[in-house]
């Protein structure tokens, strides 16, 4: 059995990890900011820490930690953290997203780029776990959706959203299993998907009607700006969904690869989420 340090143990993805980890039999620690506010399977150790003081840290990962599930929250970047994990441990497993790999001499465009650099220059194990679309986004729509009408861009952009279970799967198995190393695993959902087909099938699943009604781009531009606070982000992803209508977000192979069985799909999403929507 392994021992880990689980690094966005309350994320998203990171309850799951730890969840498949307690399940397997493994000694689980969490870093968490308030032990006291902390929502944790039984079994697993909270350790209170903060990645913005990395000499936080050591009480985390001291005392026999094999392996560390790390997710950086957007926060800035502190080398000193990868330099902590890799004094008292031997194997990381980042969450990243799809971003290319830089030589030593090119700037990082965004953080996972720094991040993952700066692990591969570390000494430690590594793996890379580059989940492109998270199907949890989808949530963001639950208020449109309770109304009956989806209201958002482009349409006919082609995603392929994944599970994020099967994003915890495979760094489970790249936690706890041997073969892994140096690995940047590219995770999709099964299929491609345009932005206006999980609208049709949440409506399918909830058993409501929910219609998709096309956002014009400047429209969009001002809404979510406003929503999200940062114009530079919101154009960002704009000019994305506008290059997946004319060339479709790539579907891999890697969970199958890996865990030797198929994606989740989008429905079966919905369907663990379908409180979200109600």
């Amino acid at each position: 059995m392994t021992k880990v340090l689980a690094i966005g143990a309350t994320g998203s993805v990171g309850r799951h990890v730890v969840a498949s980890l307690v399940e397997g039999g493994h000694e689980v620690r969490a870093l968490v900011r308030d032990e006291a506010a902390s929502r944790l399977p039984a079994g697993v150790e909270a350790v209170e820490g903060d990645l913005t003081r990395p000499e936080s840290l050591e009480p985390a990962l001291a005392g026999g930690v094999e392996a560390v599930y790390l997710m950086w929250p957007g926060l800035p970047v502190r080398p000193r953290v990868v330099e902590l994990i890799a004094r008292h441990t031997r194997r990381v497993v980042y969450l990243s997203t799809d971003v290319a790999d830089l030589a030593d001499d090119e700037p990082a465009v965004v953080f996972h780029q720094e991040i993952e650099r700066l692990i591969r220059r570390s000494g430690l194990e590594w793996t890379f776990v580059r989940a492109i679309d998270f199907a949890g986004n989808l949530p963001a729509w639950a208020d449109q959706v309770r109304e009956g009408v989806v209201r958002w861009p482009y349409g006919r952009a082609r995603r392929s959203p994944v599970h994020e279970r099967d994003i915890a799967d495979v760094a489970v198995r790249a936690l706890t299993e041997d073969g892994h190393g140096g690995a940047a695993y590219v995770l999709t959902g099964p299929e491609s998907l345009s932005h206006a087909e999980p609208a049709g099938i949440i409506g399918e699943e909830l058993g409501v009607a929910v219609r998709w009604e096309e956002l014009p781009p400047e429209t969009a531009r001002e809404e979510l700006t406003a929503a999200w606070g940062n114009a530079a982000f919101v154009a960002a992803r704009l000019r994305a969904w506008e290059s997946f209508t004319r060339e479709p977000e790539r579907v891999t192979g890697t969970v199958r690869e890996v865990l030797g069985r198929p994606p989740r799909d989008v429905r079966s999403w919905v369907r663990d989420h379908a409180a979200d929507f109600r």
